[in-house]
């Protein structure tokens, strides 16, 4: 289901676009097969929102520029942890929320593609809100956000902190579900010692969905 959509995204890709090359696992389909048809002739450039995503387009031989030499993305093609009617988000499952979300602001159309199984009634449900936040007074943060009525944990791996590529760190906010996404979003964003959060309200254009029936598209 994951490469389904992965690969039906590169459909949307035309010659000479600067494409946003989102992180995930559904995306690496995507990347996989971009750099199939770039070996065909192809001619784009692709702005990575994490080292992981950039090691594997290098990998598949797809050229790369930054932001900063492109500032209007033509198209970001993105994975997603959580999707909710309103084609609202939770992204952060990889740690690439805050470059994902850079990149997503600054793209003309946004593509996320997912496996029907990331479709939820509402956001929070069945996945956590990443939050990343500074390494500096990370306790406070960390208490600051329990405020907002959810279960708080550091995220760590092997035993030890997760670092994004950022510096920072990653607190996952356990919610039984989030009623008010855009209001959340906006108080998460004003605590202080949080420098973004999962959360990705009225981001996105379309939604590609590899199920068992095959492809489905969801658009508002």
């Amino acid at each position: 289901m994951k490469r389904l959509a992965g690969e039906k995204a590169t459909e949307h890709i035309e010659n000479g676009m600067i494409l946003g090359l989102g992180t995930g696992s559904t995306v690496e389909y995507t990347l996989k097969k971009l750099g199939e048809l770039v070996k065909n002739g192809l001619k784009i450039k692709g702005i990575p929102t994490s080292m992981h995503t950039m090691r594997i387009a290098k990998d598949n031989n797809i050229p790369l520029t930054t932001l900063e030499d492109n500032p209007k993305i033509d198209l970001t093609i993105d994975g997603a942890d959580e999707v909710d009617s309103d084609l609202n988000l939770i992204k952060g499952g990889g740690g690439a929320l805050t470059r994902e979300k850079i990149i997503a602001f600054n793209s003309r159309k946004v593509i996320i593609v997912i496996d029907e199984t990331k479709v939820v009634k509402a956001l929070g449900i069945d996945f956590p809100l990443p939050v990343e936040v500074l390494k500096y007074g990370y306790q406070s943060t960390k208490k600051t956000l329990e405020g907002f009525d959810c279960e708080v944990k550091l995220r760590t791996i092997v035993n030890e902190p997760f670092i994004t590529d950022n510096t920072n760190y990653i607190l996952d906010c356990d919610f039984d579900r989030i009623t008010e996404p855009v209001q959340l979003e906006r108080e998460i964003n004003s605590t202080l010692g949080v420098v973004e959060n999962g959360l990705f309200i009225d981001l996105v254009d379309e939604v590609i969905v590899g199920s068992k029936q095959g492809i489905k598209t969801l658009d508002k």
